[in-house]
């Protein structure tokens, strides 16, 4: 019975050995972060601002592609709208922030 007493013993003192320095994982948890902030955050912060950018910079005749797939010719632009002219004598209106890209001119008669 005694064999037994003593395997417990040991494997309770071999588990506190192995615990770590508490260091260790605090540096480990920075290195991670620092990983997730350069791979995911940055990045997505970047694309964000560029965005912002190019709804800000919209001007009429500008020639853009929606979000939601819709090519077209800018004929108005208000402060949280545009029209979008996406065939003769149709327009729609979309959110400003629907604006995906502004395509190179003569980009529409090409498609």
């Amino acid at each position: 019975m005694s064999f037994f007493i003593s395997e417990a013993l040991a494997e309770g003192n071999g588990q506190a050995a192995t615990q770590g320095d508490p260091m260790t994982s605090l540096i480990f948890m920075v290195v991670i972060f620092a990983v997730f902030y350069f791979l995911l955050i940055r990045p997505q912060a970047k694309r964000a601002k560029q965005h912002r950018q190019l709804v800000a910079s919209l001007s009429k005749g500008d020639e853009v592609l929606t979000s939601g797939g819709i090519y077209g010719k800018l004929s108005n632009v208000a402060d949280d709208h545009v029209d979008v002219d996406i065939a003769d004598g149709t327009t729609i209106k979309v959110q400003r922030q629907a604006v995906a890209s502004v395509l190179p001119k003569g980009t529409i008669k090409s498609l």
